[in-house]
């Protein structure tokens, strides 16, 4: 029965080409074949909610038949052989996989084979879904083999035929350079590559695999409200910015080069969250937080602009907690936020009730202390942006017609009175002992704008340092600028840490103010921009122009995890026009827009690397003599010390695995696909950026671990250095004010205002602070940004299979996870060293955030492979 149906199948769905399908028994022109019999074992992974989930019911007979039929899966094994005699591809053979059984949470299916001798080696398998529904396919085994079993790594999920008649087609796990490709691969390798581009003539359908760039031109909401229309960030000269995942969705009715922003957005099937991993909960949570409990608290919270009236109304949410109202699904709710919601003790409501924040669990007036604000420039969650003051005086690089006059009013004496006892100005100038935060460029142009919304001011900022004795940071001051607006002229104050009643708060409010700036570009620039946006690119040119074979997608493969579905969760809801970003951070309607001015002066491929970005900051020096090649001009700078060893650990395996596969300049040079890959990332994903005069050039393998180290870099150490410590910071938004709601009192006070600030400054303060809704929203999202998976996939963690085939690679990876081991025990030392004052003390949060590995959930550590979240 089998046999005729297998025979059947050969001559329907196969019209014979040239050579036959060899059957058990036959014999070939060449002689008597001796057949080898194999059995090939196929595991998916039983899914919830779909068709797996209800397969013992056999309530379906249009679904179930297959199985009832053994006609579950159409595997075909593919030769990677072609035929001696004609050189044309040999026939595939043919089998119906059956279900055997269910194991861990899989369903197992396996099939018979009887191989001719002459067969040679196995190079892929085609798969053909006969259920109604998709699977998720998990890898494949071939069994029998003389020289043992073959693995299809698969990792995908496999449409059902009558959605996509097409056959799916999974290849060993052995790596191949295109020009090793064996023969009889070499069509389906180019291919699948073909299937993957598409060819943008429609919109994409959830199920589709399709790899294809477009603009951010999805982040307004025009045909909705007029005034949430957003300019379209890339493709032009105004708004320069890397390039996202095409979807083809409908354009707008009122802005036709915007899409319209209806259901969920589209990422290729195989990238997004599913319920494969337990990493689903994290799209749960996200959509709970963002489309239940946010909406929950705007209910409860009826005035948008309240702010807390104490800090002790502050302290009540990690204490008491916010009642909010009934929900239609609260179990749900209580059941994906454990850490945030919780049972009223009447079992009737639920409460919005935050964990308490590491930092402020260890002193909760740590926020106050000028030395902390320093530290955390060093060891926070944005330590990307300060770097060494370079030219003097401070000047303004903007039109002063436009913006007022240039000069900063951080004077030579200021700067001497701060540091009196150290050394003059220009000592320490030259021996490079001061530092700068600068935002002001990048914010003034904006200050008028943001003005002009109810509930926010701006302004340009900048917050200069002191190194000391003692190789910590002292604040010497923070200026704020406002530009010309409403008829008054330029506005600018510089403000120092003083004794003085007036002069304290004011600092005070100052810091709040700069905090604030330093949030919004940490979370646009430093986290979105600099890793999640800038991926993208990386991740739709490795899946276009690189094979799965080729060794280097297996290499990047582990980086570009779930990064294209949490950036389109972003789009939907975080970044997008009337998001979480623009209703809770200083930029507000501009802040995309701000991004993409960043982008365009500031971003550099060839400074995303640690040690290049260190020495562009001016921290560090070439140094062959130093550890890793560099001098650190801020010795115990925790994020640099750590991060450079890491740097390290990363760059010398990638260069172990680049060096196996490329031997010389020439190897490089002449794989076109690798050569395609870097020129797409160059010329579509970053087309913006095209012509710059700075990218790398790909010709040696030096150059490719060069390259993709950066990749690496950015995707793993980069991204969690900037993102799980959030919850830990910014969960006290005291500590860091994601927006800051009201001027300086000494901007053009009027008598009642300056008296109110007099009366009552802590009150003030706090109507600058974000309102209650704000902070309550931000804090919910930063609990979840800072979340690690309960199957997160740490850096040096689990070896790929594909890297296992290789025995040089095997060893290499497993003295990259020994490094790696190494290091977690180098900054354990290091936190408990008491000479590095920036990486603790009493009350401090010890720098753990480039710890390669953690638990899961909030805990400050772990640096995954990628960007998940």
């Amino acid at each position: 029965m089998e046999t005729q149906s297998v025979e059947k199948l050969q001559t329907q769905s196969h019209p014979p080409p040239p050579g036959r399908t060899f059957l058990p028994g036959e014999a070939s022109a060449a002689g008597t074949i001796l057949p080898i019999s194999v059995k090939a074992t196929v595991t998916v992974k039983l899914t919830d909610g779909g068709f797996f989930s209800s397969l013992l019911e056999l309530c379906n007979p249009l679904v179930n038949i297959s199985d009832l039929l053994h006609k579950s899966l159409l595997l075909e094994l593919v030769s990677a052989e072609l035929e001696l005699r004609t050189g044309s591809e040999r026939r595939p053979i043919s089998r119906y996989a059956h279900r055997v059984g269910q194991k861990d949470g899989d369903v197992i299916y396996q099939s018979e084979f009887v191989i001719p001798e002459n067969f040679g080696e196995i190079g892929a398998v085609l798969v053909q879904n006969e259920h109604r529904n998709e699977i998720y396919l998990k890898y494949i085994i071939i069994h029998g083999l003389p020289n043992g079993p073959i693995t299809f790594n698969c990792g995908s999920w496999v449409q059902s035929k009558f959605d996509n008649p097409e056959k799916r087609i999974f290849f060993s796990n052995k790596s191949y350079l295109p020009s090793q490709t064996p023969s009889a691969l070499k069509i389906m390798r180019e291919k699948e590559l073909i299937n993957l581009r598409g060819n943008g003539d429609r919109e994409n359908l959830a199920s589709d695999r399709i790899y294809d760039y477009d603009v951010y031109n999805d982040l307004g909401d025009p045909d909705s409200k007029t005034e949430l229309g957003r300019p379209v960030l890339g493709g032009s000269k105004n708004y320069p910015y890397p390039r996202r995942c095409r979807t083809g969705g409908p354009r707008s009715r009122t802005d036709p080069l915007s899409e319209t922003r209806s259901g969920s957005f589209y990422v290729p099937r195989d990238e997004e969250f599913s319920d494969v991993k337990e990493a689903a909960f994290i799209t749960k949570i996200v959509e709970t937080v963002l489309h239940a409990l946010i909406p929950s608290l705007e209910t409860a919270l009826l005035d948008s602009d309240l702010g807390f009236p104490l800090f002790s109304n502050i302290d009540q949410l990690y204490y008491e907690g916010i009642p909010i109202p009934k929900l239609k699904n609260p179990g749900l709710l209580q059941r994906i936020l454990p850490r945030i919601v919780k049972a009223l003790s009447d079992a009737k409501d639920l409460i919005l009730k935050f964990e308490t924040p590491a930092m402020f669990e260890r002193d909760k007036f740590s926020w106050l202390r000028d030395e902390e604000f320093s530290r955390q420039t060093l060891a926070g969650v944005n330590p990307y942006s300060i770097k060494l003051v370079m030219e003097w005086p401070l000047k303004s690089t903007l039109n002063p017609d436009v913006y007022g006059p240039p000069e900063s009013a951080i004077t030579k004496e200021l700067v001497e009175r701060e540091i009196n006892g150290f050394m003059t100005l220009d000592e320490a100038l030259e021996r490079k002992k001061l530092f700068i935060i600068d935002y002001h460029d990048l914010l003034l142009p904006y200050a008028s704008k943001v003005r002009q919304i109810k509930g926010t001011t701006l302004y340009g900022s900048r917050a200069l340092f002191f190194l000391t004795p003692d190789g910590t940071l002292k604040p010497i001051a923070i200026e704020l600028t406002r530009p010309p607006i409403d008829g008054k002229p330029q506005w600018k104050q510089v403000f120092t840490p003083v004794s003085e009643a007036t002069g304290y708060w004011l600092w005070r409010f100052a810091k709040a103010h700069f905090l604030a700036h330093d949030s919004g570009y940490h979370e646009l620039v430093s986290h979105w921009l600099r890793t999640h946006c800038a991926t993208e690119p990386y991740v739709i040119a490795t899946n276009r122009q690189l094979s799965v074979m080729h060794p280097i997608y297996k290499l990047l493969h582990p980086h570009f995890r779930y990064t294209m579905q949490i950036n389109a969760l972003a789009r939907q809801v975080l970044i997008n026009a009337d998001g979480i970003i623009e209703t809770s951070f200083s930029t507000r309607n501009y802040s995309m827009e701000l991004s993409s001015v960043a982008y365009h002066q500031h971003w550099r491929f060839d400074k995303e690397g640690l040690p290049a970005d260190l020495i562009n900051r001016g921290i560090a020096v070439e140094d062959p003599t130093a550890p890793h090649g560099l001098k650190l001009l801020i010795e115990d700078y925790p994020f640099a010390n750590d991060g450079l060893m890491l740097w390290d650990i990363l760059k010398q395996w990638i260069a172990e695995y680049v060096s196996f596969y490329y031997k010389d300049a020439s190897m490089v040079e002449s794989d076109t696909e690798l050569q395609q890959w870097w020129t797409e990332i160059r010329t579509k994903g970053h087309e913006d950026k095209k012509d710059e005069p700075w990218w790398p050039v790909l010709k040696t393998p030096e150059d490719l671990i060069g390259i993709i180290t950066t990749i690496a870099w950015v995707a793993s150490a980069h991204h969690s250095a900037v993102n799980f410590g959030q919850y830990a910071f910014a969960g006290y938004f005291p500590n860091r004010p994601s927006i800051a709601r009201t001027n300086m009192p000494c901007e053009d006070p009027t008598e009642e205002g300056w008296k109110r600030f007099l009366d009552n400054p802590e009150f003030e303060l706090l109507l600058c602070f974000p309102s209650q809704i704000q902070a309550t929203k931000v804090m919910a999202t930063l609990d979840l940004l800072s979340s690690h998976s309960p199957d997160e996939e740490y850096i040096g963690k689990h070896m790929e299979a594909a890297w296992g085939e290789e025995p040089d690679i095997k060893e290499a990876f497993e003295r990259f996870c020994a490094r790696l081991k190494e290091l977690e025990k180098i900054i354990d030392d290091r936190n408990a060293d008491n000479s590095l004052k920036n990486r603790g003390g009493a009350g401090v949060i010890p720098y753990e955030l480039l710890k390669p590995f953690s638990e899961a959930g909030v805990t400050g550590k772990g640096v995954p492979y990628s960007i998940s979240i």
